[in-house]
């Protein structure tokens, strides 16, 4: 009765694990994108009410708002008490005095490495009213923020191996303002940080063409974004990462400061459109298909950067 009783505990046991796994699996087929609510989030930052989200305003402030209310409905933890990170800034080249800009701070705990940090960022700042039009920046860059927090959502399903900190940087069109501060004020030590990805301008595009810029810097990262972009629905290319291309990406976002620091990155954007830094650039001009798909690419090569961690540590010789 005895071996009896143990077979069926055994048999017990195993079901139940089994089970576990089921949940598990479940657990990763969870939707990579909800669409709906992407196109929903870049609609919205992108609207009229938010005047173009230029630092200090009213319309900044509500984007800042709606984006440290989705940090905090994903769960997403603080560095204190706050998402916020204020700093201030002299614009140099038009000598005007910004007082109250602010980067906003979530993260994610890893499950195998949590001293060890991927940070995913987006600036989610414009350029404002300018002679009495208002400059949406529906790709430039409500685009990057709305995937940004599609990142966030898909990582608080899917708790990553090593932490993950997701940083809406302010002031970046002010010359990468919020994201010099953060590298100067990091909320971690710096040396823990592995990489960087960023995300600025990846909703308009017509031909499906995403960059992946960065490889020449740091070229172990290239066939990993090979590896999780092999089966991607759109073309993900290399490039515009060194004085011999037609146009240098390296400094044009706010991966730049990263760079600077030796802190390998990779930045996805599209290239430059009739659109880019015009009043046109709208919600209505971007290609939404092209757009869930690129933040569906992005996601999954964050994931493969997160699964591949130690490779990445090892190879960048930080």
């Amino acid at each position: 009765m005895a071996v009896k009783h143990r077979f069926f505990s055994l048999l017990i046991l195993i079901l139940i694990l089994a089970g576990c796994n089921q949940n598990r699996a479940q657990d990763t087929s969870f939707e990579t994108v909800d669409s709906a609510r992407l196109l929903a989030d870049i609609e919205f930052l992108a609207s009229d009410e938010l005047e173009g989200r230029f630092p200090g305003t009213e319309g900044n402030r509500i984007a800042r708002e709606f984006i440290a209310e989705r940090f905090h409905t994903l769960g997403l933890s603080m560095f204190g008490d706050t998402f916020e990170q204020p700093f201030s800034f002299t614009n140099r080249r038009t000598g005007v005095e910004f007082e109250d800009a602010i980067n906003l701070i979530g993260y994610i705990e890893g499950s195998m490495h949590p001293e060890r940090f991927i940070v995913v960022t987006a600036h989610y700042d414009h350029l404002g009213i300018q002679d009495g039009e208002i400059f949406n920046g529906a790709d430039d860059n409500a685009s990057g923020t709305g995937g940004l927090m599609a990142a966030a959502r898909y990582f608080s399903h899917n708790q990553p191996q090593s932490s993950i900190l997701f940083v809406a940087f302010d002031a970046e069109e002010q010359g990468l303002q919020g994201a010099h501060y953060f590298v100067e004020n990091p909320p971690v030590d710096l040396d823990s940080i592995v990489l960087n990805v960023n995300m600025d301008m990846i909703s308009t595009n017509f031909d499906d063409e995403l960059y992946a810029v960065g490889t020449y810097h740091y070229p172990f990262l290239k066939p990993l974004v090979e590896e999780a972009t092999s089966e991607a629905s759109i073309d993900v290319l290399f490039g515009y990462d060194n004085a011999d291309a037609p146009q240098d990406w390296t400094m044009s976002s706010d991966h730049g400061p990263f760079h600077l620091k030796g802190i390998p990155f990779i930045y996805f954007g599209v290239e430059d459109h009739p659109h880019y830094h015009q009043p046109s650039d709208t919600f209505e001009n971007i290609n939404p298909d092209f757009y869930v798909a690129a933040v569906e690419t992005i996601i999954g090569v964050i994931r493969h950067f997160d699964q591949n961690i130690e490779h990445i540590i090892e190879l960048s010789e930080r």
